[in-house]
């Protein structure tokens, strides 16, 4: 019997020492490792405590009921899924050629609007005369590491070197789908300034980014940049890079307008009462960029279904919209079309324009009818010929 609990008690003390031995190098390997990013200091939580409403003086939270996971069941399939189709598609998704990469100037005329769409949530806006790229994630995993993640349905339209000089660089929060360590390492010697969500800085200090570049914003705040007025506004998710730092930087969604286009970027997000908000106070958006991917019923309220993007694009008065936060990795179960579909399936029902332009191809909205071809149909059946 002695022997025994002698026994017991080695093993224990030889599990805790490899329990705390893990703990150990967890807590080394988040502290160091650089893609994880960098923290807030006491001034920075003070500072955020001022300015944001919804940080309690250490996290972040939304405005309304929210939880980030659900205990509905999902049943596989979803029998509210609109596609039969596998996650990742047996092709690799077409790409065009970005209209920047031969045109002779590197920003368009003051009063034109054009737009590329790398994929998920990576675009670049040329408005009011400058190159605004939004949530630039070029690398082929979607992780703090090379070796595993989602990896992209193809390759980027471009490389960070091909990009033109960039005015305004936006991140909507800080997910590694959104926020890219390689890119922002090798971009920021063409970046003018960022404007990032509170918090969000402390990544890009930590990765070499100066921070007189930087500004961040909270919710409902506004700044002006030559004359384009932009406005950090409400979303409905979360944030996060490791285990320990949920909730620790803020999220937003964002305003762009000036005196000849207003266009609305959603980030990710939730539907809820704050796409109301933003339209009783800028009005009608000529376009509407809407994350309509990556839901699932255990994260309701994290993403949108493509019904309710739908919605939330009709309650934002959109001319034009666009959906995005598909086409390019896996984060959800559903099929990989099923965001597109039914989206499309929805806003004819609704009356709405959607263009669903190639990935890397660029977008004039003033010739809407050029980028309404539903280029995945085709080659999905290119392949049963």
């Amino acid at each position: 019997m002695v022997k025994l609990a002698h026994i017991l008690a080695v093993t224990g003390l030889a599990v805790g020492g490899i329990f705390l031995a893990v703990m150990l190098f967890a807590f080394v390997f988040i502290k160091a490792w650089k893609p994880f990013g960098g923290k807030a200091s006491k001034a920075d939580r003070k500072n955020y405590a001022e300015r944001a409403a919804n940080f309690d003086g250490k996290k972040f939270h939304n405005e309304q009921d929210y939880a980030t996971l659900s205990m509905e069941k999902n049943p596989l399939p979803d029998p509210k899924t609109f596609s039969k189709n596998e996650p990742r598609p047996d092709f690799e998704f077409p790409v065009k050629q970005p209209d920047f990469l031969s045109s002779p100037s590197d920003r368009a005329p003051l009063e034109e609007l054009n737009i590329t769409w790398f994929g998920h949530s990576s675009l670049m806006l040329q408005m009011h005369g400058m190159n605004i790229l939004f949530d630039p994630v070029f690398s082929e995993m979607i992780s703090p590491v090379s070796f595993a993640g989602s990896r992209r349905f193809s390759h980027p339209p471009v490389t960070v070197e091909q990009l033109p000089e960039i005015d305004l660089l936006i991140l909507t929060h800080d997910h590694y789908d959104h926020l890219d360590y390689n890119v922002i390492k090798d971009i920021d010697g063409k970046v003018e300034r960022y404007i990032v969500p509170l918090g969000v800085e402390n990544h890009l200090e930590r990765w070499g980014v100066k921070a007189d570049k930087i500004t961040n914003m909270a919710w409902w705040e506004e700044i002006s940049v030559n004359g384009l007025t932009i406005a950090s506004t409400p979303s409905q998710h979360f944030s996060g890079r490791h285990l320990t730092d949920n909730m620790m930087t803020l999220w937003c969604s964002y305003v762009l307008k000036d005196e000849f286009h207003q266009v609305f970027e959603s980030g990710d997000s939730g539907f809820n009462s704050h796409f109301e908000r933003i339209h009783e106070k800028y009005g009608d958006f000529d376009y509407v960029f809407i994350e309509c991917g990556q839901y699932d019923m255990q994260w309701p309220k994290v993403h949108m279904f493509p019904e309710q993007s739908v919605q939330a694009a009709k309650i934002l008065g959109a001319k034009l919209v666009q959906p995005m936060h598909w086409g390019a990795i896996i984060l959800s179960r559903h099929g990989w079309d099923d965001p597109v579909e039914r989206f499309l399936l929805a806003a004819e029902n609704e009356g709405l324009t959607v263009l669903t332009p190639y990935i890397g191809q660029t977008v004039h909205p003033e010739r809407p009818a050029f980028y309404q071809e539903r280029w995945w149909r085709r080659e999905m059946l290119s392949l049963l010929r």
